[in-house]
């Protein structure tokens, strides 16, 4: 049988480890090779953009919601990670650690390191100076944590900054927002990515925010800022400067740019009216009076408004919640009547940790009296509700629940979904009497549960039988939250139907297997709703979402929240749910909670609640800004005509380069020893060891339909193959490549050039400088001149050969062809170096100018204000001479600076053009680098 030579193993193996340039589609291609990602070409080309330019400290990837852009950050942290650059933090909001980090593992397979204060003092207990200095893991923390621990975060070298949600730092220009500005000083000088869908909301500002947090050579300072491109009349001018200065380092997709490879499924709206029962409304309004009265013993002092808002939504989940709050307030009250001051038992709440941090304390002008009279009966009537509360034994919109499921069983399997549905409280209680009711009414045995703790027997469980099924294959964290959340939800995706969650449930998780939900209680954060929604409805999603809600229409305030969070925000139904302008207008959800909270404690009639909604509601429609929408529209987003072209070409391009990457890994494993195996037209093969043998396959989606292994980076047979490969020594040889003896591949070249010799030279041209990128030479002759390109001698080198002598000395024609074309290929590096280089300059003129504008303006201002005091002392003869002579004095006192300023505005002019030229000779320094030739092989070559 005819054999492979080392020669082709050596070609392949420099194919697959060259450090291709990190822009290029085919270090795009090795990148995705060894992730598990359905990639669309928008996100290619999202984060080809966001590496670009190595001189370049960023990029803002602003694609619309449903995008992706967690995947395009993932490409490019992968690049990164695939260079050995793997000093990377991840700043995210509190709520989405958990996702990234499953995220990062499940889909990149790269191992991360979640940093609270807990692992934070462990680390530091543990000898570690600085616990953010981690070795082969991504950092995750929360932009609360890193704020706090910014002293420690500057002090490490980071590779790569990513910023999820980064709208919240949009604010940064104002001295104000402590936060951002620590971040901001922390990270100056890193390369940053940062993720936002709204980058622009209320303020062009806030875009000179995010951009000053990437770079601060970009735009002069804020006031310039301000009156350059916020205080101008002419505002078609203004977009098209800022889209130009904008353009290499802001990028914005549209969903509706991308619907040709991108499928979306709708959201379908289901409400479930009901009426309380007589009891359940007694206790409600019992509650509500209760709440809305002056003075209260049973709520700690400095926590009034956050336990009210609280105690609203939990009398609103169910009664068995308020339950067995009431009995917490009736025990507080009993300690008070002892003389000690207790704390309050609301974790049935289970997000009741995360709002606290969103509460400031109450300040109370006077300490609270205690009367004793007044604790009593305070008490009586708590304990009134509370024997109300334990008396009612059935819950209306429980009994509901029960029909709702029903019909949206029957919607979901009418649209092609399974019969699996996620039910959503914010009551652990509730969680318990919903698990009770559907257990009791045909589903025992088919609920999981999901919440803070999982402390159920069930849930033990379902965590120990998960280990043992994963405990050779990396899935255990050591990480029981991680652990039992990823339990949980496999349980669900392969055997229970109903999965009943606290909010807990809404954090980091993927459901897209499942496409009924249930918001059994309604959130006021629409921020929060939109999180449920889209642990379903999100990328990956096959079919419809049906969103099930419940409404009592016998109260007015419910029924205005609901008609807020549907019509206004849009969130249950359509193809996107709520919109980046209407989502985005809301700076936090916890303070639109807290005055939709407010509205509720403070009205008493239905009118007083029509009043305060219809007073929100014109609020909102004043901050979705239509000038700003129009605003960000025409700065923002590509319009070019040519985008669905780009898309394409890119889909093409990175479709073709996927294909030959994975061929040049398909032929390697094959010249190693491995065997093909049926049907020949999938890339699989064979790995036998030790009478042992593996089905390797480089198609994620079949290995995992078939159960066959993944072939990986970090594979052991990957590395110790590539190794044997480099570290064989190539003399130069002929290879007769048999291509009439292989029956299964017709290449048309070949066809007619049966016969073909030539010589064929691979030089590997590296370059190391501010990056580092290789490129390979093909120099290649033919007896009858005949040419050759990359993609034949690719084709080539897969056929069978065979060493058939030696090869005849390069002549000198040969070696100076050789030459010119590694110096072509090291002119074009040089070339590209240029471009990036230019831009550089660009930019840091535009940021010169900017400055000098800066200065230009401050003396017209002043020239302005003279003149207006010269007008005030012309009018001042009326007035007493030493009041005269004062505003005469302010008035040489502005002249006086009127003529320093004329006199030091080129000195300063030119400071400003030292600091230009002081910054490029820094570019120039960084873009000094080392070109090196290495020569791979030369070989004889000749196809039969």
């Amino acid at each position: 049988m005819v054999n492979y030579t080392p020669h082709q193993s050596r070609y392949f193996a420099e194919q697959i480890q060259l450090k291709r340039p990190q822009s290029s589609f085919e270090s795009i291609a090795s990148t995705i090779s060894g992730v598990k990602v359905d990639l669309n070409p928008h996100q290619v080309d999202a984060a080809m953009f966001a590496v670009k330019s190595p001189l370049s400290n960023g990029a803002i990837l602003a694609d619309e919601v449903g995008l992706g852009k967690t995947i395009e950050a993932g490409l490019v942290l992968s690049q990164y990670w695939a260079e050995r650059k793997r000093k990377i933090i991840l700043i995210v909001p509190a709520s989405l650690r958990m996702q990234w980090r499953q995220e990062l593992e499940d889909k990149f397979y790269i191992d991360s390191i979640l940093m609270e204060s807990k692992e934070f003092n462990r680390l530091r207990k543990n000898g570690s100076i600085n616990p953010f200095e981690v070795s082969n893991k991504v950092v995750i923390c929360s932009y609360d944590f890193a704020s706090r621990k910014a002293a420690e975060l500057k002090a490490v070298n980071w590779d790569l900054v990513i910023m999820d949600e980064a709208h919240r730092l949009r604010n940064v220009y104002k001295k104000s927002n402590v936060t951002g500005n620590r971040l901001k000083n922390a990270l100056s000088g890193r390369k940053k990515l940062l993720l936002t869908a709204t980058p622009l909301q209320n303020n062009l500002m806030e875009l000179y925010g995010l951009v000053s947090i990437i770079d601060d050579h970009v735009f002069g300072d804020a006031k310039t800022f301000r009156e350059m491109y916020v205080a101008v009349n002419n505002t078609e001018i203004r977009n098209r400067n800022l889209r130009k200065r904008l353009h290499s380092f802001c990028q914005r997709t549209l969903r509706s740019q991308v619907t040709e490879y991108v499928r979306y499924t709708n959201r379908i709206p289901i409400l479930q009216e009901y009426t309380p029962s007589a009891d359940e409304e007694k206790l409600y309004n019992f509650i509500s009076d209760y709440l809305q009265t002056d003075k209260l013993y049973a709520l700690p002092e400095g926590q009034r408004t956050l336990i009210t808002m609280v105690l609203r939504k939990l009398l609103a989940s169910s009664s068995f919640a308020i339950s067995g709050t009431l009995n917490s307030l009736i025990e507080r009250l009993n300690n008070l009547l002892l003389g000690v001051e207790s704390e309050l038992d609301i974790e049935d709440y289970d997000t009741i940790d995360e709002l606290t941090e969103s509460f400031e304390e109450e300040h109370t002008t006077a300490e609270l009296i205690r009367d004793r009279e007044g604790i009593m009966q305070e008490l009586a009537q708590l304990e009134e509700y509370a024997r109300l509360a334990q008396s009612i034994t059935e819950n209306s919109k429980g009994e509901n629940l029960l029909t709702a499921l029903h019909k949206g069983f029957d919607e979901t399997e009418k649209l092609g979904g399974k019969r699996k549905a996620v039910i959503f409280t914010e009551s652990r209680r509730t969680q318990d009497y919903l698990y009770n009711l559907l257990s009791n009414n045909g589903y025992a045995g088919q609920i999981v549960f999901l919440n803070g703790s999982n402390s159920d027997a069930d849930s033990k469980r379902i965590l120990n039988e998960w280990k043992d099924r994963h405990k050779d294959d990396g899935r255990v964290s050591g990480s029981r939250t991680a652990d039992i959340k990823a339990a949980v939800v496999e349980e669900f995706r392969d055997r229970a139907s109903i999965l009943i969650g606290t909010e807990a449930a809404a954090e980091g998780i993927n459901l897209q297997f499942c496409s009924l939900l249930v918001n059994y209680d309604l959130p006021w954060n629409p921020q929060r709703i939109e999180q449920r929604i889209g642990r379903c409805h999100r990328y990956g999603q096959k079919n419809d979402v049906v969103v099930i809600n419940f409404l009592n229409r016998k109260n007015a305030a419910d029924v205005r929240v609901y008609q807020l969070l549907d019509q206004k925000f849009r969130l249950f139904s359509g193809v996107f749910g709520s919109s980046d302008e209407v989502l985005g207008s809301i700076e936090s959800g916890v303070d639109f909670e807290k005055r939709i909270a407010g509205i509720y404690q403070k009205c008493k009639t239905s009118d007083e609640i029509t009043q305060e909604f219809d007073e929100l509601q014109e609020e909102m429609a004043e901050a979705i800004n239509e000038k700003m929408t129009q605003a960000r529209q025409t700065i923002l987003e590509n319009f070019d005509e040519d985008v669905a072209a780009k898309l394409k070409d890119c889909q093409t391009s990175t479709v073709a380069s996927m294909d030959k990457y994975t061929r040049w890994l398909y032929y390697f494993f094959l010249m190693h020893g491995a065997k093909r195996v049926e049907p020949l037209d999938q890339l699989r093969f064979r790995v036998d060891n030790d009478g042992k043998f593996k089905i390797y396959n480089l198609d994620w989606k079949s290995a995992e339909t078939s159960g066959e292994i993944f072939l990986r980076k970090d594979d052991k047979l990957y590395s110790a193959w590539l190794d044997e490969a480099n570290k064989t020594e190539l003399s130069p040889v002929t290879i007769e490549f048999d291509y009439s003896g292989n029956k299964n591949r017709h290449i048309a070249f070949f066809d007619s050039h049966i016969g073909l010799k030539g010589m064929l030279s691979m030089d590997k041209v590296s370059y190391e400088g501010i990056g580092e990128e290789e490129h390979l030479i093909f120099t290649v002759k033919c007896d009858d001149g005949t040419l050759l390109d990359e993609e034949l001698i690719n084709s080539m080198m897969e056929l069978r050969g065979t060493v058939v002598g030696n090869c005849q000395a390069e002549s000198d024609s040969f070696i100076r062809f050789r030459q010119e074309l590694i110096a072509y290929q090291q002119q074009q590096v040089e070339e590209n170096n240029k471009k990036y280089y230019l831009e550089e300059c660009d930019k840091l003129d535009a940021y010169s100018e900017d400055l000098k504008e800066g200065l230009k303006r401050e003396l017209k201002d002043l020239k302005k204000a003279i003149t207006e005091k010269n007008k005030e002392f012309r009018a001042s003869t009326n007035l007493p001479l030493s009041e005269m002579l004062e505003i005469k004095d302010e008035l040489e006192k502005m002249k006086k600076k009127r003529r320093t300023m004329e006199r030091d505005i080129n000195k300063r002019e030119d400071e400003i053009d030292e600091m230009n030229e002081r910054l490029q000779d820094e570019i120039r320094e960084k873009l000094k680098g080392n070109s090196k030739i290495t020569h791979i092989m030369t070989i004889g070559f000749k196809i039969k």
